[in-house]
């Protein structure tokens, strides 16, 4: 049974050329953003078949029969679902007390030396049964779907003993078998350093390196592999030993790199082929003509630099450079507690100064890209998956970064099929 959409408002982010699709969308190509108005979709068994203005409806190739589900979107526009990156999704409880401490005016780096931040997540997940973290993080992905996310990364880092890193790992993997969303799993042990390895920060890497990498590549738990590469966390030396191990065992690397500082992140991960870098509020010259023509994609994540008070990264520089840039919520308990996409575009448009259409192409095709899937997500084309969302009535493209307090989605479907 196919699933046709009909008198689409706008039909947003087509690509029309399924023989050249776009992995990524760079530099002053990301203010082009083609789309179908008064438009039609057919989508059968999961993926997009046909789409086109309704004039000509009447003469598709895949026309609609009987028993098929049609859809009347009157007055609405249809886009492609959003692709986030980079979160941090499967943590235990919430850490409102230190979002205290930040208005009293201690900084990310203060709180984690008094034992909270990423240490603090570390200890509540120890003692948090992954039954639980299952419940919670089931929960997480139906809100994140629900506001118009398809697909979605989501590291460990919360671990930081190998037992718990690989119990993070598998109720990711048990994610990717119970939620229709796409997932992407990322290791990320290098997320801290551990109370028990203060001042012998080499051999928790040793640990890293030796013991936790090994396993997870056995287990087949994780896509990539990430290093929190920065002031205070872990030096570029360290973060190059940590790459080439994971690499070895077939995981391409993901960087936290430059939010606290110049930390050199930004130039290892391009020596490394990162799939992407991100954070980036330190980004100057040098690291800009680093990303520049390589296959590194740079992700901004507003929520972290709006949450936590910092830089804003200079996004218009790097457009203006012909650099890509994709966006992601860094949904976390402690520097950014949301996962709402629909907010991360408007944060693009009002703290990057970005475009509309630049911000669409960050969160959806080049947010596809920074995880892997472009290939069958982020934009609307023929043979890729259908992870479409329909809005309520909105009078413009434009609208959907403008309404930054609202939820501008009414219907998800993922996969092809409706979403309740």
């Amino acid at each position: 049974m196919k699933l046709v959409i009909k008198n689409i408002k706008e039909l947003v982010q087509v690509e029309t050329n399924p023989a050249k699709l776009v992995s990524k969308v760079s530099g002053k190509k990301m203010s082009e953003l083609k789309s179908i108005k008064d438009a039609f979709l057919i989508i059968d068994k999961g993926v997009i078949r046909e789409f086109g203005a309704m004039k000509d409806f009447d003469n598709a190739q895949h026309r609609p029969e009987a028993g098929d589900k049609m859809l009347d979107a009157c007055g609405r526009m249809v886009f492609p679902c959003f692709c986030d990156s980079h979160t941090h999704l499967v943590y235990a409880g919430s850490r409102e007390k230190e979002y205290i401490d930040k208005i009293r005016g201690l900084s990310y780096e203060e709180i984690a030396k008094r034992g909270g931040g990423i240490l603090n997540s570390a200890k509540r997940l120890h003692n948090t049964s992954e039954e639980e973290l299952l419940i919670q993080s089931l929960t997480r992905l139906e809100e994140i779907k629900k506001l118009g996310t398809g697909a979605v990364e989501i590291k460990s880092g919360y671990g930081l003993t190998t037992v718990d890193e690989l119990k993070m790992l598998r109720v990711i993997k048990k994610l990717k078998t119970l939620s229709p969303l796409t997932i992407r799993a990322t290791f990320l042990g290098a997320h801290a350093v551990p109370l028990a390895y203060k001042g012998k920060q080499g051999e928790y890497v040793d640990l890293i390196i030796n013991e936790m990498i090994p396993l997870v590549a056995t287990e087949e738990l994780a896509d990539y592999i990430d290093v929190f590469c920065d002031r205070g966390f872990f030096t570029v030396e360290e973060t190059e030993r940590m790459l080439m191990a994971g690499i070895k065992y077939g995981l391409r690397p993901k960087i936290h790199a430059n939010e606290l500082d110049y930390s050199g992140g930004i130039q290892a991960g391009v020596k490394y082929n990162a799939l992407s870098v991100d954070h980036l509020e330190y980004t100057g010259d040098e690291e800009i003509a680093a990303l520049l023509d390589t296959e590194t994609m740079p992700t901004l994540l507003p929520g972290a630099a709006f949450f936590l008070g910092m830089p804003y990264a200079p996004a218009r520089k790097m457009i203006a450079a012909g650099l890509p840039v994709a966006m992601a919520s860094d949904y976390n308990p402690g520097s950014s507690p949301s996962g709402n996409m629909q907010l991360i575009l408007s944060m693009g448009c009002i703290k990057y100064k970005l475009l509309p259409e630049e911000a669409i192409n960050a969160v959806t095709i080049n947010g596809a890209y920074a995880m892997g899937v472009s290939d069958e997500l982020g934009s609307i084309a023929v043979g890729k998956k259908a992870n479409v969302f329909i809005t309520k009535p909105i009078p413009s493209v434009e609208y959907l970064p403008y309404a930054y307090g609202s939820n501008k989605v009414e219907t998800v479907i993922i996969n092809g099929k409706i979403q309740k």
